[in-house]
């Protein structure tokens, strides 16, 4: 990544607590809010009192350096990890605790910066397994496979099949996901997290691994689910022209804490964070 990729802008930026937001898009409906929120393992700090929010239908950058805690951020949203301090509110609900699958149920899914799937299962199955939350027919019916079981199935696959249409992944449906491509492999992992119909979509570096074309696929994914399905989308992202094109706002970490939060503009003018993410000196 490059100081232009960044902009080199030495005007000083309004503090991070002060970034003018007059120029934001026009999303104005609160669907998560991250107040005063710590982390810590041991005595290592990984988050330290950071504040942001994510209104309804934009996506959200969080970016910064390796070791920033931005990864540790989206696990303390979807309950993986339990944060000392502070609170997070997701649709007006304040919470302190909550177990990852309690987070899904809820309305929050996940992808992650090492693709997690079922390698032996086809990519049919593994986006299948995504809409395990979605099934109200109880085990015994699903294990007889008759009646309402059945129907409801029919129903999910449906569903499914419009999923692996929007990603253009027809041709491997039926493929084990494990022989798949990389680039392919995450594509079939967002499937499975639009398979739970998400209110919240977190992504950690979608675009990990992956060359050129296969980025400007992704691209093109993430911005149809976010404008057609009306998704709220947050991303964990390293490649500043994806943020740039894809962000309608932007939070920047830095050892654990927010440094910047505004439009893309905003803080790629910023020289302290152009000073952190660069190295580079005023």
């Amino acid at each position: 990544m490059s100081a232009t990729a960044l902009g080199t802008s030495s005007q000083k930026s309004d503090s991070p607590e002060h970034v003018d937001q007059s120029s934001a898009p026009l999303h104005t409906e609160e669907l998560l809010s991250v107040s005063h929120v710590s982390l810590s393992f041991g005595g290592v700090k990984a988050i330290t009192d950071i504040s942001f929010d994510i209104m309804k239908g934009e996506v959200r950058a969080i970016i910064g350096p390796n070791g920033a805690g931005k990864t540790s951020m989206l696990n303390v949203i979807n309950g993986f990890y339990h944060p000392q301090e502070g609170v997070i509110s997701f649709r007006g609900k304040k919470r302190r605790r909550m177990k990852p699958h309690q987070a899904a149920a809820s309305g929050i899914a996940r992808t992650f910066q090492n693709v997690a799937l079922f390698k032996g299962m086809s990519t049919l199955d593994n986006i299948m397994s995504g809409r395990s939350l979605k099934m109200r027919r109880g085990f015994f019916w699903q294990m007889i496979h008759v009646g309402p079981a059945r129907n409801e199935e029919i129903r999910h696959r449906e569903k499914v099949e419009e999923i692996i249409d929007f990603l253009e992944i027809a041709h491997i449906r039926k493929q084990p996901v494990g022989k798949l491509p990389y680039g392919l492999q995450k594509r079939v992992e967002l499937g499975r997290a639009m398979a739970m119909e998400p209110d919240l979509l977190l992504l950690d570096e979608p675009m990990a691994g992956m060359n050129l074309e296969e980025k400007e696929d992704m691209s093109r994914f993430i911005i149809d689910l976010n404008t057609e399905f009306g998704t709220t989308i947050a991303l964990i992202e390293h490649d500043m022209g994806v943020v740039m094109d894809l962000a309608d706002r932007v939070v920047v970490l830095d050892y654990g804490k927010k440094i910047a939060d505004g439009t893309p503009e905003q803080v790629q003018s910023s020289q302290e964070v152009i000073d952190a993410y660069l190295g580079v000196g005023h």
